[in-house]
C-alpha cells in the first residue's frame, strides 16, 4: 500500500511539473510576484544587516569603557578648568580623562594653505588611549601639555595638499597665525563614525595640546570630555558619582552638564534598527501576498481549461484527494521556483548595494530562511482553494464539458 502510495505521488510530481514547464510563458508570469516578493525581503535584510551591523560596530567601539561630558556650566564659570579635569579624574572607578576642544583654523605652509581644516585640542591621555592614532612621528608629550608647546599632528590629507612632494616631519606650519613644528602624522583610520558624517573638514585636521589650543583661543574652560572607566560593570555608579562631582564644581546646580552613555545610546538604536527592519521585511511581505494570489489565479484558471482531464481521472477512479494533491504539488512547485529565483536575486541585489553603499557584503542565512519559507507557505495556501475546487468537480459534469 505504501508502495502504491508512493508511486501515485512520484506520478502528480511528474505531471505537475510537466504541467509548469508546458506553460513557460504563463509559468514565469505567475512567479514573478514571488521572485519580486523573496528578492525584496532578501535584499531589504541583508542590506539593512550588514549596514546596521558595521553602525552598531563602530558605536561599540566608540562606547567600550568611557561616556562622554559636555559641559554648559554658568554664566560665571561657562566650563571646567583644568584643575577640574584633575578633580573629577580622582572620581572612584575613573581610569582617566581625555578632552576635547574643537575649532576651525587656517593652515598655511609656503604658498599652499586651506582655509577648511579642523584643530583638535587634546591631552596626553588621550594620546595614551589611541595609539593607532600615529601613523609616523612622535606624540605630544607632558611636558608639551604643560608649557602649552606649539607642536601638532596632522592627517593624511593634510600632507598631501600642504607638503606635496616634502617630508613634513620638522617642518613648520602656520596655524592661525601662529608657528608650528609638524611632529607627527595621523593614521587615516583615526577619523571616527562621527568625525566621518562631517564630510572633508575632518579629513583635514590638526591636532594640538588642549593648553596650546586654550591659549591660542583665548579660552580658559573645557567643555567636552571622555571619561574612561577601570570597571565597565561599574558604569553607572561611576555615572552618579561624576554628576555628584560635577555639580559639587557648579555649587550644586543640576543644569550645567550632559552625560551621554554610548552602551545606553548603543541599545536603543539596536531597538530601533530591529523595529525598521522588521518593518521592511513587512512592506516587501506585501510583494508575496501579491505573488500569492497570482499564482491562485492561475491554478483557478488551470483547473477550469482542464475539467476534462480532472473528469477522465475520476471515472477512472482517481480520488478527490489525488486530484487535491495533484493541484497543491503543482502550487508548490511554482511558489518554490519563485523562491529560488527570489533568493538569487535577492542576494545579487543585495552584493550590488553593499558595493555601491561601501558595507561589508554578508548572508544573511535568517533572511534565506524567511524567504524560503515564505514561499512554501504562499504556494500551500493560495494553491488550497484550486485543489479543493477541482477536488470537488462531478466527473460526470466534467465528461459533459469535452
Amino acid at each position: 500500500m505504501i508502495k502504491g502510495a508512493l508511486s501515485m505521488f512520484q506520478e502528480n510530481v511528474s505531471m505537475s511539473v510537466s504541467n509548469v514547464f508546458h506553460n513557460r510563458m504563463r509559468s514565469f508570469l505567475t512567479i514573478l510576484g514571488i521572485i519580486i516578493g523573496v528578492a525584496a525581503v532578501i535584499a531589504m535584510i541583508t542590506t539593512v544587516s550588514s549596514v546596521t551591523g558595521e553602525i552598531t560596530s563602530q558605536f561599540a567601539s566608540m562606547g567600550t569603557g568611557k561616556f562622554n561630558v559636555t559641559v554648559s556650566g554658568t554664566s560665571l564659570k561657562p566650563g571646567l578648568t583644568p584643575g577640574d579635569v584633575e578633580t573629577l579624574s580622582e572620581v572612584d572607578n575613573v581610569d582617566g580623562i581625555t578632552v576635547s576642544m574643537s575649532s576651525t583654523a587656517v593652515l598655511r605652509h609656503g604658498s599652499a594653505w586651506t582655509d577648511e581644516a579642523t584643530m583638535e585640542g587634546r591631552n596626553t591621555f588621550y594620546f595614551a588611549k589611541n595609539p593607532e592614532l600615529l601613523e609616523r612621528g612622535t606624540l605630544p608629550s607632558v611636558l608639551d601639555e604643560e608649557q602649552a608647546t606649539r607642536v601638532c599632528l596632522i592627517s593624511s590629507d593634510l600632507q598631501e595638499s600642504l607638503f606635496y612632494g616634502e617630508d613634513p616631519l620638522g617642518q613648520t606650519l602656520m596655524v592661525n597665525g601662529h608657528t608650528f613644528i609638524v611632529t607627527g602624522i595621523l593614521s587615516s583610520s583615526s577619523t571616527d563614525v562621527i568625525a566621518q558624517a562631517m564630510g572633508n573638514r575632518a579629513s583635514q585636521k590638526v591636532v594640538v595640546p588642549y593648553t596650546t589650543a586654550m591659549r591660542m583661543g583665548g579660552n580658559s574652560y573645557i567643555r567636552s570630555l571622555e571619561v574612561y572607566v577601570k570597571n565597565t560593570d561599574e558604569t553607572e555608579s561611576t555615572i552618579s558619582s561624576m554628576e555628584s562631582a560635577i555639580q559639587s564644581i557648579f555649587n550644586g546646580r543640576e543644569n550645567t552638564y550632559t552625560i551621554i552613555n554610548m552602551a545606553s545610546m548603543l541599545s536603543t538604536m539596536d531597538t530601533i534598527l530591529g523595529m525598521m527592519t522588521t518593518l521592511l521585511a513587512g512592506i516587501a511581505g506585501i510583494s508575496l501576498l501579491v505573488g500569492g494570489i497570482g499564482i491562485m489565479n492561475m491554478m483557478l484558471v488551470s483547473v477550469t481549461e482542464r475539467t476534462t482531464e480532472i473528469g477522465l481521472r475520476k471515472a477512472l477512479g482517481a480520488e478527490p484527494g489525488q486530484i487535491q494533491l495533484q493541484f497543491l504539488i503543482e502550487a508548490f512547485i511554482l511558489s518554490m521556483l519563485g523562491g529560488f529565483f527570489g533568493i538569487l536575486t535577492g542576494l545579487a541585489l543585495s552584493w550590488l548595494l553593499s558595493v555601491i553603499i561601501g558595507s561589508p557584503f554578508t548572508i544573511s542565512w535568517s533572511a534565506i530562511a524567511l524567504g524560503a519559507g515564505f514561499s512554501a507557505i504562499v504556494g500551500l495556501v493560495f494553491g488550497w482553494a484550486p485543489a479543493r475546487k477541482a477536488s470537488r468537480l462531478n466527473p460526470i459534469d466534467a465528461l459533459r464539458a469535452m
